[in-house]
């Protein structure tokens, strides 16, 4: 029930229906054609047979594939494998090679659809995809010069597959795909937002511009900066807060699971990469073009197309279905089928017995670091310039935040501040083009960002004080920080704001990313509009990154001759206020060494802002209880509920994040996903007393929110093993003391700094963690009952669902 929920969602995205549609056109007479998550349409075929004898053959020792990382005594960690796992198996043969699928002697034409609402237009809604088999996964050289030539060719900005296309007027948005981690890599070209009719242009411009690619010859400079871009995060190895044993492990699968004596062949790439650099400008890359995009026929058209209420069929197909089932059961028949439904709820809550538990080995309380991660923040001036600086070793890479006061930003123009910096980096300056310019950066540089961040002020909760700001980002070997600073120095200050053109291609791109971000994360937006409801912090992040963004992004990409021109004032205007010396902070992240120099390069790019005034109070931003439901063409739902328990008169605890844990594995874990079937559900509740409650891929609603409803009582009757107590424990402390980058120091470290949260605060919550018992958690639950109490709710889900229960919402609005 879990996995058919979490597929009717996952087959509602025409992301998802494009993706699955790709690979079984490319590759109809092997596993790819499949999904592996099950079509919802045949997943209730499986049997429990079938299911077991899968799990008997495929999930076995003599089908597994086992990698070590780390420091440690391999002989030991072998021996001991040995001793007590694998020799408790007898081998059985497994044949799970995947067959290499023959070429096609012409390309394949597939066309399907997906469902969009009743209120959603059907004209610029349809999807175009072209796509090539690119050789095989065993070829490293082929497969890291075809990521180097996505760049170059279609993902970059100003790309000229993606220009030409644009310029075309086909599709609003022009996306890339290489997959390179199956035994036959593919590249798609993907139209958004296009029309069917458009399908013969789609082909001609695409071929068109390839060939004259290859006879002209392809940009140097794009080479060049696809090659430095990739190997600069091949050097880096950041991960993010996954551990790198963890994520080079995933790596070696792309080749080892295709050939055993094959697992380091991505891995390992310097090689690679010099053997690449060499060949610019001899051709090489020019002939790959020809033979594998030009020449080959191993490829296909994929059209999806939208279709009014599509989902409604399905589901009154699945209705009439069951109906039919049901008609020809007898009444023993239906007898036994609520006979089995009752032992299913029956399993379902019945808890796992002590000693089953007790073969999982668990950590001891003792075992954890009281220490917490440290933080290094020094204060250097540089004039009247705060830089600070944080001490950490970054392997020569000098990583740069510039972040600029927001405070005093009318309210009115704070949407638009996250058009400046969807905008800021991707359009013409006075000196580059938008294309030249991403590719100039990446040829020296690790890549310059912008970004909207916002800081909750923990010292002043009641009056909900928050700062925001502005924030551009680079990284790049110390030699190179100086040419860092004259790139952030063009995109701030000469950027062409008044570019109708690409500001119009920028809006419907922003759009575009926008609705897949609402079809697949809208457990996030759900949250966040909830939440905006009760929260300035989060009404801001709703007005520059959620819906209310979305909203005005739709508004000025509807109606854009109209708006152009007040639209190109406010971003003018927000850059002269923003960039200023009088806003700025810095915020730098290398080991000492990196200081060298910076503070000239600080002040000279100081003197190329604008002038400017200090920033301001933050505006109060009013929040609002609706109550909203937002139809869309999908088969499940998003559901939140939001509140604050500051505002209650409640106060925070550490002992609120080891609440996370446990109603994620416990409570929710068993009532939405177990028993309600959705896949997933999670938490929150932080330090300035905002919390929520959130399903994702739920096929429920009501229900849901009378779970929600229960979490209080559950909480006040709380009692479990010790030994589960430290689970809880183990589990919270697995989430704080997560892998960290040498950059994400120095944010963690600027982001405490700015929050007002000192160390003594960290190690107090670190020890109410530590410390806490079974009656902290059920002193929790006044806590969260009144946060779920003060009722204010947003779901995101299916048009026929929601208006089925439409009494439980203030306002129902159509997310298109």
């Amino acid at each position: 029930g879990v996995v058919y929920n979490e597929m009717k969602g996952a087959f509602s995205s025409p992301e998802g229906v494009l993706d699955r549609l790709v690979l079984s056109s490319l590759f109809p007479d092997t596993t790819y054609s499949n999904e592996s998550g099950g079509d919802p349409e045949n997943i209730p075929d499986l049997t429990y047979e079938q299911f077991l004898d899968f799990h008997r053959n495929h999930y076995h020792p003599s089908n597994s594939y086992i990698y070590l990382y780390g420091d440690m005594d391999m002989e030991e960690r072998l021996n001991w494998m040995d001793a007590e796992y694998l020799s408790h198996f007898d081998k059985i043969e497994v044949d799970t090679a995947i067959p290499y699928q023959k070429a096609f002697t012409q390309m394949a034409e597939v066309e399907s659809t997906y469902s969009i609402t009743s209120a959603e237009s059907e004209e610029d809604n349809t999807y175009l995809a072209y796509n090539k088999v690119i050789g095989d996964a065993l070829d490293p050289e082929l497969c890291l010069a075809f990521q180097i030539l996505d760049y170059a060719l279609l993902s970059a900005p100003g790309a000229p597959l993606k220009k030409a296309l644009l310029d075309a007027g086909i599709g609003k948005d022009i996306m890339g795909s290489y997959e390179n981690d199956i035994l036959q890599p593919n590249l798609s070209i993907i139209a958004k937002n296009a029309n069917a009719e458009q399908k013969d242009a789609f082909i001609e411009v695409i071929e068109g511009t390839l060939q004259k690619i290859v006879e002209e010859g392809m940009d140097q400079k794009a080479l060049e900066a696809g090659i430095n871009y990739h190997e600069f995060r091949y050097r880096e190895a950041d991960f993010g807060n996954f551990p790198k044993g963890l994520m080079y492990g995933l790596q070696i699968f792309d080749s080892w699971l295709y050939d055993d004596e094959k697992p380091f062949i991505h891995v390992d790439a310097l090689e690679t990469f010099e053997t690449l650099k060499a060949k610019v400008g001899t051709g090489y890359y020019e002939e790959l073009i020809r033979t594998w995009l030009l020449d080959n026929t191993h490829g296909s058209i994929v059209v999806v197309r939208p279709e009014k209420g599509l989902t409604a069929k399905t589901e009154k197909a699945l209705e009439e279905k069951l109906a039919a089932y049901k008609n020809t059961l007898t009444e023993e028949g239906i007898a036994e089928l609520v006979r089995q439904t009752k032992e299913l709820t029956r399993y379902q809550e019945t808890e796992d017995t002590q000693e089953s538990m007790e073969k999982i080995p668990v950590l001891q309380r003792e075992d954890i670091s009281h220490e917490i991660a440290p933080v290094q923040n020094e204060e250097r001036k540089i004039g009247e310039t705060l830089m600070m600086f944080h001490e950490v070793e970054t392997n020569g890479i000098g990583y740069v935040s510039l972040l600029f006061d927001m405070r005093g930003i009318p309210e009115e123009l704070l949407p638009y501040t996250g058009l400046l910096q969807a905008v800021l980096g991707i359009i013409d300056t006075e000196h580059y083009a938008y294309g030249e310019l991403f590719n100039e950066i990446n040829v020296h540089t690790g890549g310059i960002g912008t970004s909207l961040e916002v800081y909750p002020d923990v010292e002043k909760v009641h009056e909900k004080a928050f700062r925001t700001t502005f924030e551009i980002k680079a990284k790049a070997l110390y030699d190179k920080l100086p040419f860092a600073f004259e790139m952030m120095q063009e995109i701030l200050m000469r950027s062409r704001l008044d570019d109708e053109k690409r500001l119009k291609e920028i809006l419907m791109q922003t759009r575009s990313r926008l609705q897949m971000r609402l079809q697949s994360s809208g457990h996030v937006s759900a949250a966040v509009r909830a939440m905006s409801y009760t929260s300035p912090v989060s009404r801001f992040k709703d007005m520059t990154s959620g819906i209310e963004y979305y909203e005005l992004v739709c508004r000025l990409t509807d109606h854009f001759e109209e708006e152009k021109s007040g639209l190109i004032r406010k971003l003018q205007g927000l850059a002269a206020a923003l960039f200023c010396p009088q806003r700025m902070l810095i915020s730098y992240t290398a080991a000492r060494e990196g200081l060298t120099g910076m503070d000239e390069v600080i002040a000279k790019f100081k003197e190329g802002l604008h002038e400017g005034s200090p920033a301001g109070n933050m505006v109060c931003l009013a929040c609002e209880k609706k109550n909203e439901g937002f139809r869309t063409a999908s088969k499940v739902q998003y559901v939140a509920t939001a509140g604050n328990f500051i505002d209650a008169g409640k106060e925070y605890t550490g002992a609120l994040q080891i609440l996370k844990v446990i109603l994620s594995y416990e409570y929710l874990w068993q009532n939405i996903r177990v028993k309600g079937g959705a896949y997933g559900c999670m938490s929150s509740f932080n330090r300035i007393g905002d919390g929520y409650l959130v399903s994702y891929r739920d096929p429920h609603l009501m229900n849901t929110l009378k779970v929600y409803q229960g979490v209080a009582e559950y909480l006040r009757s709380f009692q479990v093993e010790e030994r589960d107590m430290t689970k809880y424990i183990i589990g919270t402390i697995s989430n704080i003391d997560q892998p960290m980058t040498p950059s994400a120091k120095g944010d963690r470290s600027m982001a405490l700094y700015l929050n007002h949260v000192s160390e003594d605060m960290i190690r107090k919550e670190r020890e109410e963690i530590l410390s806490a018992g079974q009656e902290d958690i059920r002193a929790l639950a006044d806590i969260v009952e009144a946060v779920v109490e003060q009722h204010k709710i947003c779901v995101i889900g299916s048009e026929e669902k929601l208006t089925q229960e439409k009494e439980v919402f203030g306002q129902l609005k159509e997310l298109n």
